[in-house]
Formats: C-alpha cells, structure tokens, sequence
C-alpha cells in the first residue's frame, strides 16, 4: 500500500511557498507520492480574482513536472459542481492507498464550514502544516473544538522519519512569506514576480495575460 500526500488548493498562481512545503513535507511524512489537487470551484474562495481552473491546473504541472516524487492530478476539474475535498477523498481512497491530507493551519482552523468535514479523518490521516511565524497553538480552544467537531485523533508531532502511528499530524515545516494574492497584486501593478515562482509559470502567466485585471 502506497503512502500518499494529498495537497489540495486553488493554486491561483502556484509558488515557492507550496513547493517549498511539499518538499518537506514529503521527507518528514515518508512519502511515497504527493499529489497537487487544483481545485476547479473552490467553495471557500471568490471567484473573483480566480484564473480558469485548466489555468490553475496547467501551471502546477508546469511547476511539479521536473520532480517525479510529485504528480497533478484532474479528478476535480473532471467533476461538475462545487470542489468538495470529501468527494476527492472519496474517490482516491477507493484506489487502496494510504492517503495523508495536506493542509495549512488555517486551512485547518477552517474545517468545520466545509462540507460533510467529519468524513475527512474516516478517509485520509490529516497532517496540519503552521506558517512559520504564525501564533497557531494546537492545543487552543480553536483547535481542539475543530479536532472534536471532526472526530480526529488528537495532534501529534512529526519528527523527521518517524511517522506517530497514530493521531492528527502537526508538520513544522519551514515555510516562504510569500502568497499567491501578493503576486496578482504585482501582475496587476506590472512589477516583478521574479523568484517568487517557477520562470514556467510565470512565461505561462505573461502568455495567457493571467491576472491583468481585477
């Protein structure tokens, strides 16, 4: 059975930041294989701002190609209707692997407006990755009340190569300040985005005049 990271997310321009985060996380959970997962309708996100999901899509794989640890995949552009992470999970879980869901501190802090969110710990080990700096505390009245809305195990620390047998995955990885809003911000002001993204991905951005409006 296979080990695999799932990291879903808009990618509303993929960056260094979630590169970054996959490369580590990929060591310290023991990865087999992480897969980027662009969502084509978010729900949490509006869609102004939002570049086409075949976009969103075609620049994370201009972004991974090069690394064969990770892979990009479809499965949400190819489904009508709103991005719903349990109908993912569902889906992939059905192929027998041993799935990890990848996601923020805020992310997390956010699970219980998502749809059916206690299905989440039943088909995927969550692993929860604070921004560096941030003032997340795992063991705040927050988290936890998102821990029990869930019905997750509680947080346990990842060292690197020694993956807790049990319990919600806390992932110290170190992170960029760096956000995909600041740079359509820059794109919208014409100012360098330079090293803040794959060179790819921001030939496809200038190519596909992505971002040049509000």
């Amino acid at each position: 059975m296979a080990r695999i990271g799932i990291f879903g997310g808009s990618f509303n321009p993929i960056h260094y930041g979630h590169l970054l985060m996959a490369d580590q996380v990929f060591e310290m959970l023991s990865l087999d294989r992480l897969v980027f997962v662009p969502a084509a309708e978010p729900p949490h996100k509006p869609a102004c701002g939002l570049a086409p999901a075949i976009h969103r899509h075609a620049m994370t794989r201009l972004a991974t190609s090069s690394d064969s640890r990770f892979a990009v995949d479809d499965i949400e552009l190819r489904r009508a209707g709103p991005s719903y992470t349990v109908d993912t999970l569902e889906t992939l879980a059905a192929r027998g692997d041993d799935l990890i869901l990848v996601m923020g501190s805020e992310t997390f802090l956010g699970l219980l407006s998502w749809h059916v969110p206690q299905r989440l710990p039943q088909l995927a080990r969550l692993a929860v990755v604070p921004r560096s700096g941030s003032a997340f505390d795992p063991q705040s009245p927050a988290a936890q009340k998102v821990l029990r809305g869930i019905g997750a195990d509680p947080f346990v620390p990842v060292a690197e190569a020694s993956l807790p047998a049990r319990g919600t995955l806390l992932v110290h990885a170190l992170s960029l300040p760096v956000s995909a809003s600041d740079i359509r911000e820059r794109v919208l002001r014409e100012r360098s985005v330079a090293y803040r993204l794959p060179p790819a991905v921001i030939d496809y951005m200038k190519r596909h005049r992505l971002y040049r409006e509000r």
